[in-house]
């Protein structure tokens, strides 16, 4: 059944080719590449045999997998059974014990496998915080990963140590790339990842035979490229000074902007203002929460409600006005015109910055309106 098509196992399954091809545009489209490339997909999923993928996981919370079980486009049973050979995952596969480290054994012996870790792992004391079947998860991952063609971490703890190595991290939790350097290994941070990136990725690996170009953090750019700060829906009340100040407050209830409640948008990349979690349904900061900046390395540690400090990555000064397009420019007014805008973003970094720089308002008057510039 591994060799068999995901195409062919499709078709098996009653999928129409429209609904065939809509998957594969999607891709493209998360992928961030031409539309035209749907086409170079649609032939790789035609074409190239199903993979082989072992799902290994050790110091987690099973919510990688959980938002995995819970996706719909496709559903886990489209990705079980048509685009992916799962060969081994604890929590979804029907064999238990013996016969399924016999599984695992034997699909590492065959070798050619994309190697799934959710978790991080721990390696203090020889590694006797996460054991199965008597081994430790260090020696799990290194036996797991000798045979395997790519290793992709699944979430914060498996790509960045997450909660486990939040300080003081006494399991000595570490993560994927800190203990497998000798395969390439990309990492897929989130608490939980979001699983269209996972599918996006594996459709990259079987299409053009490589992972897609990464961070220095081991990130897919096409997912990681951005800051959600700079596609955020309320980038607008950013630039205009307006925060929330405290929950429920009349900001709150407009959906002002959260930085002030400790949203770490501005310093985090992710594409969740792009496709959302739970099939497009929503996303912390459309929902009225701030970004906790679950993507990135040691984010317990930056605490939920602390506010980001900006300074550190780019002054307010720079960031760029929300404003509507101008229409019929002529050749002369475009110097006009660029002059203005520069004096517009000018002005627009000011408020931002004199509303961040002021102390918040006194206990009872959290609706008095922020300070515009």
């Amino acid at each position: 059944m591994i060799n068999t098509s995901m195409q062919e196992a499709i078709r098996g399954r009653g999928l129409s080719r429209r609904d065939f091809l809509k998957f594969c545009s999607l891709m493209a489209g998360v992928l961030a590449i031409p539309k035209s490339y749907a086409k170079n997909i649609e032939i790789a999923m035609e074409t190239a045999p199903r993979t082989p993928i072992i799902w290994l996981e050790f110091q987690d919370c099973a919510g990688n997998s959980e938002a995995l079980l819970r996706a719909s486009r496709p559903t886990v049973a489209e990705l079980v059974l048509d685009v992916l050979s799962v060969d081994y995952h604890e929590t979804i596969m029907a064999a238990a014990g013996n016969l399924a480290e016999e599984a695992k054994d034997a699909a590492i012996e065959k070798g050619g496998y994309i190697l799934v870790v959710e978790g991080s792992i721990p390696t203090a004391d020889n590694g006797v915080y996460c054991t199965i079947a008597g081994r430790s998860a260090v020696d799990i991952l290194a036996h797991a990963a000798a045979n395997s063609v790519a290793v992709i971490a699944a979430g914060a703890c498996a790509a960045f140590g997450g909660l486990p190595a939040a300080s003081p991290n006494p399991t000595g939790a570490r993560s994927v790339m800190e203990l497998v350097t000798d395969k390439p290994v990309l990492n897929l941070p989130g608490c939980p990842l979001n699983p269209v990136n996972l599918t996006a990725t594996v459709v990259h690996f079987l299409t053009f035979g490589e992972l897609p170009a990464m961070d220095d953090l081991h990130r897919p750019l096409f997912a990681y490229g951005a800051r959600i700060h700079d596609n955020c829906p309320r980038r607008g009340h950013f630039d205009a000074g307006e925060f929330v100040r405290a929950w429920d407050d009349e900001g709150h209830r407009k959906g002002w902007c959260l930085y002030k409640m400790g949203c770490k948008g501005p310093v985090t990349f992710h594409n969740c203002p792009a496709v959302e979690y739970n099939d497009g349904t929503s996303w912390p900061i459309k929902a009225g929460h701030g970004c906790i900046a679950c993507s990135e390395p040691d984010f317990w540690d930056l605490g939920l409600y602390n506010q980001a400090d900006l300074q550190k990555f780019a002054p307010p000064s720079t960031y760029a006005p929300v404003q509507p397009p101008t229409q019929h420019i002529d050749p002369a007014a475009a110097g006009l015109i660029g002059a203005a805008a520069r004096l517009v973003v000018g002005a627009a970094g000011a408020a931002a910055y004199r509303s961040l720089t002021k102390p918040d308002q006194p206990e009872g008057s959290d609706n008095a309106p922020a300070e515009k510039g």
